[in-house]
């Protein structure tokens, strides 16, 4: 199963007296797929009203500078796609397009920081994930080099829900754009739920999305250099300012270098990143920013598919290593490129009326040499058998989305309208070839291992797909004092062409979809905003039947709520209590196991959340989800829940930095994460046992230095991560890292 995901507006302009933000943040969705079942198929304030305060303002001031206040996010300007100091986010445009504040967004949405991401030291975007509410971004372990393994609400969303600064970037089920580096950006927000009246095709449980650093005003510049467990050494740099004395252009360079490898034996975790972009603000009314970034990963698999004999339960007694190795070391490789070019571009017409257009360019390749577990060939003795393959994956994309917004009143009504078109086209192309080995075995407790191999010279698998996209959508954000409605629809058209290159046939289906969403929230003087929404959502899948392409899934989901942002502290709560249904579900049921659109699942839950950040220098974020899912219409496993979704899971992250004293400026802080059991086959037939793991921080400043010390599962704690079938479906999470990190400021 696959799965992918000139407009006008009429009406009186009224100035208006209150302030906001300029938007940002835009949308296209663009994925591509990856057919056969291979290894990875398995872990399957408005804006002033007259001319002379906007031309009062700095040209460039288009970001607030990487040092705000953290205690005063709003007054210093934060803005939807900027810089937060601290934990505490206020605004964000992944909702609803549009700069605004979260206290007035009818739903659930979480943050994640540079800040946090520093303190917490997340090498990755599913470390970043680890203390949100509702989700998991490390499914399969800390091992999995493929960087999948994204679950909301209890629903897979590695594929349909990936998105940087808005853009749909093209994912399969072997390359994913999760494996950027987090260094990259500015934060990391989690929109959870159907969101396909603003972004198309997407996923039932929600969306991910990345958002870049962005040139600023201010003159500034970091450098890092890391070392610590696996082998890993790692530099980074950040810096940026202005271009020209008037400050109209503005410029940024981020950059990564990483040699390292993983828990398991022989796998490589190699990286080069570099993002640069450059600002244009010619006036006070235009500003386009440039912007690319290119990522060069050489690792190997790190991903070990296992038995639950000798990971869950011992056998006979016995434990397979966490370094275990499955494959063969000569043939081990999961190479990666990932590159995106693209700009933002910003123009006022009138204090009112914003047209802002966003494009993207996006291309991945992925080389892929494995061999993998296939389940015992002997129990006892520990003889496990192993099947290579041999792939080459090619995705491009090209995405735009035109946005026009317009703010106006009609009697006691204020309106922030926003009318949109996007387009994209993705196109994929695979090529898979099995290998063999004159050991077809290994004995997963006494290795010893072949080094030969030799690859098919027929290709088993040569797909190509091509999908294209336009969506046209229509949202309104009414204020009527303290109470705000939010309606929205869009609709889509979708046209998806897939060649089979072995059988030599091709199938294409065009689908068309309308989804929308309404919600309304009061915010009260207490800084107290309860809520309630609904929202739907549609997914293109490329399963066939009888030769044809299926129908979309569909996706509906209602959410009540309350947002919390108490007076004078620095901190956001939230509370959310969600009911899902994913329709169309593609399943595939004994005995011919033929593609139908038989299944559904409901996804029932609540969701706790708090961030806090004071000017004492204490940061803390919390975290509670309780996920009941269910497999409600499913011809073999009926009433049984979906494998890796924990009922219970809870974090709580905590740091404080001294503020006088001989020990001033020395931080220390930790985590705990709790993650409950999980039912280990699609039978539920076993379970997978919970785990608590601790994580720890101890950092110390002097002048323009920083150094630091994150160590994650502190305790060394042996345990899986997920499994999704008894014979050769486990993975075993992370084991204890310590990492120490040198850092210069100017």
């Amino acid at each position: 199963m696959l799965f992918f995901g000139a407009v006008s507006t009429f009406a009186l302009v009224v100035p208006l007296a209150a302030t906001q933000a300029q938007t940002q943040i835009p949308a296209v969705t663009v994925d591509a797929p990856a057919q056969r079942a291979r290894p990875a198929a398995i872990a399957s304030s408005r804006r002033a009203t007259t001319r002379t305060s906007r031309a009062n303002r700095r040209a460039p001031a288009q970001q607030a500078a990487p040092t705000q206040s953290a205690s005063s996010n709003g007054a210093t300007g934060e803005r939807a796609n900027g810089p937060v100091r601290g934990f505490v986010a206020t605004r964000s445009g992944t909702a609803t397009k549009t700069d605004t504040p979260l206290i007035e967004t009818p739903q659930s949405i979480s943050v994640i920081t540079t800040d946090q991401v520093r303190n917490q030291g997340a090498a990755s975007i599913g470390e970043a994930l680890r203390y949100t509410a509702g989700v998991s971004g490390d499914v399969n372990g800390g091992s999995d080099t493929r960087f999948g393994g994204l679950q909301i609400r209890g629903f897979d969303m590695t594929m349909p829900g990936l998105y940087v600064d808005g853009l749909r970037i093209p994912s399969s089920n072997y390359v994913h754009f999760n494996g950027l580096d987090p260094y990259g950006a500015e934060r990391i927000e989690v929109l959870k739920g159907p969101s396909s009246a603003m972004y198309g095709g997407s996923g039932t449980g929600g969306l991910l999305n990345y958002v870049t650093k962005l040139p600023t005003a201010q003159q500034f510049g970091e450098v890092s250099i890391s070392g610590g467990s696996f082998n890993r050494y790692q530099g980074q740099f950040d810096m940026g300012g202005p271009a020209n004395k008037e400050g109209t252009v503005l410029w940024r360079l981020t950059g990564v270098v990483r040699d390292g490898e993983t828990q398991v034996d022989f796998t490589k975790d190699n990286r080069v990143f570099i993002a640069p972009a450059v600002t244009f603000k010619p006036n006070e009314d235009t500003t386009l920013t440039i912007l690319a970034n290119y990522q060069r990963d050489r690792a190997g698999w790190g991903l070990q598919f296992l038995p639950a004999s000798g990971t869950v339960w011992p056998n006979n007694g016995r434990t397979i290593p966490v370094s275990f190795f499955a494959g063969v070391p000569s043939f081990d490789a999961f190479n990666t490129e990932i590159a995106t070019a693209g700009y933002q571009l910003s123009h006022n017409f009138t204090d009112n009326i914003t047209f802002r257009q966003n494009m993207r360019y996006a291309y991945q390749h992925n080389e892929e040499k494995v061999f993998y577990g296939a389940g015992y060939t002997n129990e006892a003795a520990g003889d496990y058998a192993r099947v290579g393959s041999y792939s080459n994956s090619y995705i491009n994309s090209f995405a735009v989305d035109n946005q026009l917004q317009g703010k106006f009143a009609t009697g006691f009504l204020q309106h922030t309208v926003l009318a949109g078109v996007d387009y994209r086209n993705t196109s994929f192309r695979d090529t898979a070839f099995g290998v063999t080995t004159s050991s077809p075995t290994v004995n997963v407790f006494n290795p010893v291992y072949s080094y030969d191999y030799a690859v098919d010279t027929t290709p088993g698998d040569k797909t190509g797909v091509k999908q294209s996209q336009t969506g046209l959508y229509l949202q309104d954000q009414i204020k009527l004092g303290r109470l705000s409605f939010q309606l929205g629809g869009r609709q889509d058209f979708v046209t998806t062409q897939v060649d089979n290159g072995i059988a030599n046939t091709s199938t294409s289906k065009d689908a068309s979809a309308f989804t929308g969403r309404a919600a309304v929230v009061y915010n009260f003087d207490n800084g107290v905003a309860p809520y309630v929404s609904y929202s739907e959502s549609f997914l293109p899948v490329l399963a066939t039947a009888g030769g044809q392409l299926l129908n979309p899934e569909t996706g509906v989901q209602y959410e009540v709520g309350v947002k919390y942002q108490p007076l004078g502290w620095n901190a956001l709560f939230t509370f959310a209590a969600f009911d899902l249904t994913r329709d169309n579900v593609v399943v595939y049921a004994p005995p011919t196991y033929t593609a139908s659109q038989l299944g559904q699942v409901k996804s029932r839950g609540i969701e706790l959340e708090g961030t806090m950040s004071l000017a004492d220098g204490w940061n803390l974020r919390a975290a509670y989800a309780y996920v009941d899912a269910e497999l409600s219409r499913d011809p073999v496993n009926l009433g049984k829940a979906p494998t890796t979704v924990p009922l219970n899971r809870a974090s709580l992250w905590s740091d404080y930095t001294l503020q006088t004293g001989q020990l001033a400026r020395l931080q220390f802080g930790g985590g705990i994460r709790y993650v409950g059991a999980t039912w280990g086959d699609d039978a539920n037939t076993f379970k997978v046992p919970s785990a608590t793991v601790l994580d720890a921080l101890l950092a110390y400043s002097r002048d323009n230095w920083r150094l630091s010390l994150n160590v994650t599962n502190l305790t060394d704690l042996r345990y899986v991560a997920a499994c999704y079938g008894a014979a050769s479906g486990c993975f075993y999470a992370e084991g204890r890292k310590a990492i120490g990190k040198l850092t210069y400021r100017w």
